[in-house]
């Protein structure tokens, strides 16, 4: 079947090449009725957009390529779906790679997705220092924002939640409840979300007991990693243990349980990030909910303002409110439903 062109439209509507051109483009100001006829033809004829064509006029190919360090964090699927909207909206279509937590496989995904010529890149970096010299490469060369996580003052946009406000928000929480011994169960390595909510942890915890700060295990952000880290904490019979992110949260919340913890009424158990889990867990996680919509469509407006050659002392650094869940991992249940949320 014959593709239907630009000119089979004009025919079909009787309007000129060139103004079926700006109905379907909407790069100028065209009349109703004539917009009207225009699309019913090309409906009527099922004609196609060909963005290969339009991406060797106008030379940009209307792609943004997504990284992720690890799909299988169910945060990052929410994530994901709320950029794709909000670049949808702008006509720009995203393409995603995986790299599996590696910052080698990190650099290759971002040299094939700079090798197909998208027209910007969107990042979660792996790590803050080792994935440095790949991100500031690629930020030189092509509009570029780091989405959660950072690589240091400079190297590029960068949007995430507030992790210090955020564990705030979970300290305040605690000690109003009456929590006097927490600890908490971390990422190791130098991701910038790991490393920050851990500082504030640290920086924080000292109001509710002078040697909580140094009650700290770290591992990664896995279920499987809050499982162990309950059986090394528990011993010392903490009130509280506090969790970089909701994964961890939930195998602390298992494992405790099984070693016949009472949870919430001996030791509280809280999260970060809000992932539907959270909701799920059995008492329910008490967690710091990021706002992903917020974060995506910060993320498209950088990529919008941001030229490829913007000089790297005009990097912005966003930092949005999170939001604190009370639920009843860390109060009773019938308390947890009175509670009102922090922001």
């Amino acid at each position: 079947m014959a593709e239907v062109t630009l000119r089979d439209v004009a025919l079909a509507s009787g309007c000129s090449v060139a103004t079926v051109s700006r109905v379907l483009a909407g790069t100028r100001p065209v009349g109703a009725e004539t917009v009207r006829t225009v699309r019913a033809a090309a409906e009527r004829l099922g004609y196609r957009p060909n963005h290969v064509a339009r991406a060797l006029r106008s030379r940009t190919t209307g792609t943004v390529g997504l990284v992720l360090p690890q799909i299988t964090n169910p945060f990052f699927p929410s994530l994901v779906r709320e950029l794709e909207h909000a670049l949808h909206a702008e006509g720009r279509a995203v393409l995603l790679a995986d790299c599996d937590d590696d910052p080698v496989t990190e650099a290759a995904r971002i040299g094939a997705f700079l090798g197909r010529q998208v027209d910007a890149l969107l990042l979660i970096p792996v790590d803050e220092r080792r994935s440095r010299e790949a991100v500031a490469a690629a930020a030189a060369q092509v509009p570029l924002v780091l989405l959660d996580r950072g690589c240091g003052p400079g190297v590029a946009d960068s949007v995430a939640v507030d992790n210090a406000a955020g564990m705030a928000l979970v300290l305040d929480h605690l000690a109003a409840t009456g929590r006097r011994r927490p600890c908490f169960v971390g990422a190791a390595g130098t991701a910038s979300a790991a490393v920050e909510r851990r500082a504030a942890y640290e920086a924080g915890a000292a109001s509710l007991d002078p040697t909580a700060p140094g009650r700290v295990e770290l591992g990664d952000f896995s279920v499987a990693w809050g499982r162990a880290a309950a059986d090394r904490v528990w011993p010392s019979r903490p009130d509280a243990v506090i969790c970089a992110n909701d994964l961890i949260a939930a195998g602390a919340l298992q494992r405790l349980r099984q070693l016949g913890a009472d949870v919430p009424g001996e030791v509280a158990v809280t999260g970060f990030d809000d992932i539907p889990l959270a909701g799920l867990a059995d008492p329910a996680l008490t967690t710091v909910r990021q706002p992903v919509g917020e974060l995506a469509a910060e993320a498209a407006r950088l990529l919008s303002r941001r030229p490829t050659d913007a000089d790297p002392a005009s990097r912005r650094t966003v930092r949005l409110a999170p939001q604190l869940v009370v639920r009843g991992s860390s109060v009773p249940v019938d308390a947890a439903a009175d509670a009102t949320a922090g922001g």
